[in-house]
């Protein structure tokens, strides 16, 4: 598939081979093996079952033709009847029991791939787009939720109804069996030309619905941005490329499977005509008696339904085997979650007054990037205010990401209270530092539950001492239902201004002993400027705070400036100091013409 020479060069997610897929699965089965074992058992016995109604038929033919008395063949019905009822209740319960254990793995699973997802680092995720990882935890988890719930028990059972089935010819004799087991070249021939053709289709496929997500996401996600440069026209024209694509190779698939249709049908009428031919040559020679000649067309003739549709339902079973390597591809990434704290559960959660914070970079790069900080020696003292000047590229959102503990450093540490804030054995709690960006989400839901996600335990008036904090209690005021007010999509639209002081009053509740504002005041604009700096100001008062200046009047009130110049520490100090130094920092100043 050629790439867009409009869309940057992405980073796909990775996809887990069929070995590590495989191992996946069966470590899920293995955990649960009491549902296990009695959707195998069931299976077995419903396509054990299927086998005794022809078996009985056939001795049925043969009493018709010696003339033996009414009541055995009466016997022979019941046992049919009797057997054809046990089987559909044991086939029923088996697809029941497939289905629960199929959910129950899928469940597990899907938890595991959100949990990673979550946990991915943001260059991971911006490298590969959220299309990749939207379609994954959607269409993917569609894809192999539908086999589960709808063929994959079906399949289950036609494999084992095969196997058995061809086990009773052989064993109603060899010659039979043999003669049924010419069809079985031509099965493979059919499968192999089908799977050659179709197995590219398919991993392209999942590829192209990704794209397609990706492209939509893209679109409505800055739809503003979309409408206000007029390119509505182009973003519909790429989706359209995309979904092309997409329902190009669809088409393909499609085409590959008809075809592969008509070779199952020759493959059965070569082995069923094999098995007639053998059994009128075995029946003329006395070697086999009608029934069992009728026994063992009528098993070769069962075998029509469950090879078809194990060859048939192969499409989907291919789809749902690209999408499961899909997941257990974000399911196997390695856990960036930090571990739990060591020591004893009594152990205080950590610091809650402002924490001493000593961040060390000797060196920092993205993959096999350029080189975006080094030399870095920063120290925060305990409720020290400072602020991270520099011009763009200078790599202020990195050490602030560092800093944070979202972003592990090449080559460094960072440290609170001279803990190590990440790794084996730490003591420190997450909620200790606390990072607010440039870009908040509000959740869809009321304000009250927006807010609790900082503290779930929290009050009304703590929530409500928050907002008032950050000076949001005016478009509180007029909120229909106040903390019920529905919010974010659905809901009350916040303004970038009103979702920034939710995102400070978040913080306001979850009171760390280090904050980190990565640019948080940046969308406020001209108007809301100062209003929005002051509620930053006053969410880490008392706190040891690490600020990303987009505006040079957020450093003036900063107990002392850092200036980034390509990824290294140039100036520290005082406004006034720096400003009399008339160095890079007062180059700043003087270019962004702010009056002392």
């Amino acid at each position: 598939m050629t790439a867009d020479p409009r869309t940057p060069t992405r980073t796909l997610l990775p996809v887990a081979s069929a070995r590590q897929t495989w191992t996946t699965l069966g470590a899920q089965f293995r955990d649960r093996p009491g549902l296990s074992t009695a959707a195998a058992t069931v299976l077995v016995a419903a396509a054990t079952g299927g086998l005794v109604a022809p078996w009985v038929l056939g001795r049925l033919v043969d009493d018709v033709i010696a003339d033996a008395p009414v009541s055995r063949i009466a016997g022979r019905v019941a046992v049919i009847a009797a057997a054809a009822v046990l089987t559909g209740l044991l086939t029923a319960l088996g697809a029941a029991l497939a289905s629960r254990l199929g959910e129950t793995v899928l469940a597990r699973l899907r938890e595991r791939v959100l949990d990673r997802a979550l946990h991915l680092p943001s260059a991971t995720l911006e490298r590969a787009g959220t299309g990749d990882l939207l379609a994954r935890v959607g269409d993917d988890v569609a894809v192999v939720t539908n086999v589960i719930a709808v063929s994959g028990p079906a399949f289950v059972g036609a494999l084992l109804s095969v196997v058995l089935t061809v086990f009773g010819l052989v064993a109603l004799d060899w010659r039979l069996g043999l003669a049924g087991l010419v069809a079985a070249p031509a099965y493979a021939l059919a499968l192999r030309w089908y799977l050659r053709r179709s197995m590219p289709y398919y991993a392209r496929e999942r590829v192209a619905t990704g794209e397609r997500t990706q492209a939509m996401a893209g679109a409505l996600r800055g739809a503003a941005t979309v409408r206000a440069y007029r390119t509505e026209d182009a973003h519909v024209a790429a989706i359209a490329e995309r979904s092309g694509l997409a329902r190009d190779l669809s088409l393909e698939i499609f085409n590959l499977h008809t075809r592969f249709g008509l070779r199952i049908n020759r493959s059965e009428f070569l082995g069923l005509a094999a098995v007639l031919v053998a059994g009128f040559f075995l029946v003329r020679d006395d070697l086999v008696t009608v029934g069992a000649a009728t026994t063992a067309a009528l098993y070769f003739h069962r075998l029509f339904n469950p090879i078809g549709l194990l060859l048939l339902e192969s499409d989907s079973v291919l789809q749902a085997g690209a999408s499961l390597a899909r997941l257990v591809g974000v399911a196997s990434l390695p856990d960036t979650a930090p571990p739990a704290a060591a020591g004893p559960a009594t152990a205080p959660a950590g610091p809650r007054g402002p924490a001493a914070l000593d961040v060390t970079v000797r060196r920092h790069h993205y993959d096999d990037g350029p080189l975006v900080l080094a030399d870095v020696e920063l120290r925060l003292a305990p409720g020290e205010r400072v602020a991270l000047v520099g011009a763009s590229g200078a790599g202020k959102s990195t050490l602030a990401g560092i800093a944070a503990g979202i972003i592990a450093p090449t080559d460094g540490s960072v440290r609170l209270d001279g803990v190590p804030l990440t790794g084996a054995g730490e003591a420190v709690s997450r909620r200790d530092v606390a990072l607010v960006s440039q870009e908040v989400h509000v959740f869809a839901g009321p304000l009250a539950a927006d807010l609790r996600l900082a503290a779930p335990d929290a009050t009304d008036a703590e929530l409500l001492d928050a907002l008032e904090r950050v000076g949001a209690t005016a478009w509180l005021s007029a909120l229909p239902d106040g903390l019920a007010t529905p919010v974010g999509e659905g809901g009350h639209r916040l303004t970038a201004a009103q979702a920034q002081q939710v995102a400070l009053a978040r913080l306001v509740l979850t009171a760390p002993a280090v904050a980190v504002l990565d640019e948080a005041t940046a969308e406020a604009g001209s108007a809301g400027a100062r209003d929005l700096d002051r509620a930053a100001l006053a969410a880490t008062r008392g706190r040891t705070t690490l600020i990303v200046a987009h505006r040079l009047s957020q450093a003036v009130t900063a107990d002392r400036i850092v200036v980034l110049d390509h990824g290294r520490i140039v100036e520290q100090g005082t406004h006034d100091e720096l400003l009399a130094a008339d160095g890079r920092y007062g180059h700043l100043w003087r270019s962004w013409r702010v009056p002392v």
